[in-house]
This record gives C-alpha cells, sequence and structure tokens, in this order.
C-alpha cells in the first residue's frame, strides 16, 4: 500500500533534538567563558554569561529531552 496512514514519519522529534544539542554546546561554551576556564574572549570572567550559559544549557537538555519522548511516542 502506497498511501499508508497509520505509520508515523521515522524523523519525528529530529529538529527538536538537534536544536538543544546546538543550545547545550552553546549553554556550555558560555557558561566556561564566563567562569573564565575559556580565556582570550570578550565574555571571559563575566559572571552574567556563566548564568546566561547555565540558562541555556538547560533549556537545550529539556529540548532534547521533549525530543526524545516525540520519538519513542511516535513509535507506539
Amino acid at each position: 500500500m502506497v498511501n499508508n496512514e497509520t505509520e508515523t514519519p521515522r524523523l519525528r522529534g529530529w529538529l527538536t533534538m538537534s536544536i538543544g544539542l546546538v543550545a547545550l554546546v552553546l549553554g556550555a561554551v558560555w557558561t566556561l567563558q564566563g567562569l573564565d576556564f575559556l580565556t582570550d574572549h570578550l565574555m571571559s570572567d563575566q559572571p552574567a554569561w556563566a548564568a546566561a550559559g547555565g540558562a541555556v544549557a538547560v533549556i537545550g537538555l529539556v529540548l532534547i529531552v521533549v525530543g526524545m519522548r516525540r520519538r519513542t511516542a511516535g513509535k507506539g
């Protein structure tokens, strides 16, 4: 059958997980720069960037979890 409506798409949740991964990496870099572990940057030793990076990393983790749940719910 060509138009089988009962099958779910295989790529469900991949965009959410990809955006979450990028946010997680970006947040980790911002946190490390804000805490002065990565030096020679404008953001080095700036506590505001460490806090913003932590928030972005947490948002990235949430997006990854949401994407993984969408993938497993699609297999049902």
